[in-house]
Order: structure tokens, then C-alpha cells, then sequence
């Protein structure tokens, strides 16, 4: 039987950096994937929801280009060429981890793998089961969409956030059950494809875990577009009509009305995948793996990271966790932080976030001051044409020690690095006002509102 230094079960973006790490170190290590590497990320999530976002971008530029003096006759979205756009994309992010995985000689095995004991998993391929030895194991199986309990549910056909992508033709209208991330982001994508979108939303507005004030603009922003956004709403039963799915909505609690749809997607969030670890007593946190502050199990051997244990479901979380993973393993103990963790929105009006939102700080009873600027007084925001947003930076009173801020606008996405460099590095605000940006940039208003948060404004 093989022994490895480190068996890896789940190839997704927590698993496949943690195995380069720790090939980089020396050891040798074990890589099971199941399906395609990259993940749910990469192969049905991040990556494919943003080639349909850019799409949505471009189509929404089109439509909008005569204020620029450019007049677009005939504009036609091909959904096969979108997806073969999206498909070249997928395969090339794919080959480019096998070929490093195969440069660091990580041994990679396509099957499922299973938890025998705490030094060996079990491989199972096409047509055969094999065991492998170990000294340390991290599962990294991720997640899978979570199914509510709604009537009549099992009997129609419906999609969810993994197997959207599998559509061969643009629905005629599409409602997506859950307004937080990737249901926006989705409805954004299938609206401006020409599909009539509706919103069912639980809570009292989409993105509930963002800042209100976010939140609110991107619903304005979205019901201005064409969605229609349904809060405070429960579905409560769906019935198979043939060509169409009928739905019976609750509204806050009393009102319902029922809605006609030809396609419905679910997206009220993902469950841990928690096949690896049937056989182990592995302590749990919830319906997660429960995992110490250096992502170790209750088992010593055994180490957990990404979806499967919780907290941020995001990518680069995973990837985070994975390398931190490695580093313990190698005996140089490091606590996972998760303080400075960039959050992004990819609708078309982006959101990112970094830090303690306003209301973290209010239920941490945290002194803080909180300021705000617009894009409209960005003059590169003006050339885009794109000033609908804004930036809060909230600051702590006696320092001016950067405790965290949230942005809406264009390419706040792609921005908000700027805002979590300077909090890694333990910025003030004072120090954000004296970085000189360029101009005209984006950029721009980290400088406009970081000089009135010291009384200092300069637009």
C-alpha cells in the first residue's frame, strides 16, 4: 500500500492549492477528485456565471450606446456561442491545474474517496477500489446546492445553481427562488438575455448579509432593468402544467398570488458534502465539520477547509484555508483569520465589501465613524458613464484605523483590493488620504473619502 504525507479529498480550489503547497514543501502527496478539477467554482459557479455576466454587461452597454453617439441596428445573443465561449474557458483553467499538479508529481486519482480510518482512504475508480496510507488527510469536498421543502416540488422540473448552466435555449421567463448572491447575479445574467426574471426573496430585501444601503440601490437597479423582485415571500406549493411550472407565493405572511414560469431555479444556499467522512466520528458544527482555529478535526490526522466546514463559502476562502492547512501540517502552527476577507457581487452594478460591516459594528458595540462618497464626483466614473454607486469607509475614532468598508458601482470588484491591502497592512485613514492615485481612475475615490473622513475633503 502507498503511503502519502498528505491525502487531499476534493479538488476544488481549497483542495487543488493546498496539494501545490504542499508538493512545494517537499512532500508527497495524494489528490481524489470525483469529477473535474477546479470544482464547483471553476465548472459550474464562479467561472461560468461570469462569462454569462460579462455577456449581460456587454448586451447592457449595447443598449445604452447611443448616448455615446454609437447606434447598434441588430443585436443577437447565441446561447451555443456562449456556451462554447464558456466551455474553452472552463477547459482551459482545467488543464492548466492538471499541468501544474502534474509539474509538482502530485499523484492525482479521478474516483471518490472515502475515510477508512484516520490514516487511510479508500479510493473508489470506474472499476476498481483501492486503499491508500497516509500520515495526515484534508477534506475538501465542498458543497452541494441545498432543496427546500416546498409542496410539489419532486414532481416539476427545476434547476439549481449547478446545473443552470445546462440549459440549451434562454427561457422566455425564469424565477429564481433566493435573492442573495448568486441569484442576483444570475437574474441579472437571464434579464438581460431577454427572459422575464422574478425574484422570491424570504427576507425583507435581496443580499441580506450586505449593507442595506447596497442593497437597496441594487434592488433599484435591478427593478429599473426589468427583474421583478418579490420580498418577504415564501413559495409554498408548485404544480407541473406541461409547458410551464405554476407557482403559489406567500407574501408576508398572508397575500398570495401565483406565478407562470418556464423555468424555475432554486438557489437558497448549499449543504456540506459530507460523503468522505461517513465512517469516522468526525465532531460536527451543524450540519459542518467542526474544525479548531488551524482548521484540524477533532481527529488529529484529519483536517478540514472550504464549504464542508462552513463560514465563508467562497473560493478564495477555500484557497486560503488550504494553504494555512499545509503550514500546520508542517508543524509551523497558524490560526486562520478570517478579519480581512474580501466579498464581491458581480450584477452588473457591483457590490465588494471587506472588514466589519456597520452592522458587525453596532453588535460588537465597536466605536467607529462611518463616511461616504459617491461616483458621481469621480470623473473617470463620468467618462464610463456608470455613477450609480458609492463608497463607506468606517474608520475607529481615536486612530483612524481602517475597520472596514463596502462599495457599489463599477468594478468595485476588481477595487476593493485596494481597500483590503491597506487593512492587512493596518492602514489609517490618514495614510489611504496621502496615497496619491492616478487620474482620472476608479480608484480615485479611496482618496476622496479617506481626506473627509479626517476633515480634509477635497470634491
Amino acid at each position: 500500500m502507498t503511503t502519502y504525507d498528505v491525502t487531499i479529498i476534493g479538488g476544488g480550489p481549497g483542495g487543488y492549492v493546498a496539494a501545490l503547497r504542499a508538493a512545494s514543501e517537499g512532500l508527497k502527496v495524494a489528490l481524489i477528485e470525483a469529477d473535474h478539477l477546479g470544482g464547483t467554482c471553476l465548472n459550474k459557479g464562479c467561472i461560468p456565471s461570469k462569462t454569462y455576466l460579462k455577456n449581460a454587461e456587454l448586451l447592457e452597454d449595447m443598449k445604452h450606446s447611443e448616448s455615446r453617439g454609437i447606434f447598434v441596428k441588430h443585436v443577437e445573443l447565441s446561447l451555443d456561442g456562449l456556451v462554447g465561449f464558456k466551455n474553452n474557458v472552463l477547459n482551459n483553467l482545467r488543464g492548466g491545474i492538471s499541468s501544474l499538479l502534474k509539474a509538482k508529481k502530485v499523484d492525482v486519482f479521478n474516483g471518490f474517496g472515502t475515510i477508512k480510518t484516520p490514516t487511510e482512504v479508500e479510493i473508489q475508480q470506474a472499476d476498481t477500489v483501492n486503499s491508500i496510507s497516509t500520515k495526515h488527510i484534508i477534506v475538501a469536498t465542498g458543497s452541494k446546492p441545498s432543496i427546500p421543502k416546498i409542496e410539489g416540488l419532486e414532481n416539476v422540473p427545476y434547476h439549481t445553481t449547478d446545473t443552470i448552466f445546462e440549459l440549451t435555449q434562454i427561457p422566455s421567463s425564469l424565477v429564481i427562488v433566493g435573492g442573495g448572491v448568486i441569484g442576483v447575479e444570475l437574474a441579472n445574467a437571464f434579464n438581460s438575455f431577454g427572459s422575464n426574471v422574478t425574484i422570491v426573496e424570504y427576507s425583507d430585501r435581496i443580499i441580506p448579509m450586505e449593507d442595506p444601503e447596497t442593497s437597496k440601490l441594487l434592488q433599484k437597479h435591478l427593478k429599473k432593468s426589468g427583474i421583478k423582485i418579490l420580498t418577504n415571500a415564501l413559495l409554498k406549493k408548485v404544480e407541473n402544467n406541461g409547458a410551464t411550472t405554476s407557482l403559489t407565493i406567500e407574501e408576508n405572511g398572508t397575500k398570495q398570488q401565483v406565478l407562470e414560469t418556464e423555468e424555475l431555479l432554486v438557489a437558497v444556499g448549499r449543504t456540506p458534502n459530507l460523503s468522505a467522512t461517513q465512517n469516522v466520528n468526525i465532531e460536527q458544527n451543524g450540519p459542518f465539520l467542526k474544525v479548531n482555529d488551524h482548521l484540524q478535526t477533532n481527529i488529529d490526522t484529519i483536517y478540514a477547509i472550504g464549504d464542508v466546514i462552513g463560514g465563508y463559502q467562497l473560493a478564495h476562502v477555500a484557497s486560503a484555508e488550504g494553504l494555512n492547512c499545509i503550514e500546520n501540517i508542517l508543524g509551523k502552527p497558524k490560526k486562520m483569520d478570517y478579519s480581512i476577507i474580501p466579498r464581491c457581487i458581480y450584477t452588473n452594478l457591483q457590490i465588494a465589501s471587506v472588514g466589519y460591516s456597520e452592522q458587525d459594528l453596532k453588535n460588537q458595540n465597536i466605536d467607529y465613524n462611518v463616511f461616504k462618497y459617491s461616483f458621481q464626483g469621480i470623473g473617470k466614473a463620468q467618462t464610463l458613464g456608470k455613477t450609480d454607486g458609492f463608497v463607506k469607509l468606517f474608520t475607529d475614532p481615536k486612530y483612524g484605523e481602517i475597520l472596514g468598508m463596502c462599495m457599489i458601482g463599477p468594478n468595485v470588484t476588481e477595487l476593493i483590493s485596494q481597500g483590503s491591502a491597506f487593512m492587512h497592512l493596518e492602514g489609517t485613514a490618514f495614510e489611504m488620504a496621502e496615497m496619491i492615485q492616478p487620474h482620472p481612475s476608479l480608484s480615485e475615490i479611496f482618496m476622496e473619502v479617506a481626506n473627509l473622513s479626517i476633515g480634509k475633503g477635497v470634491h
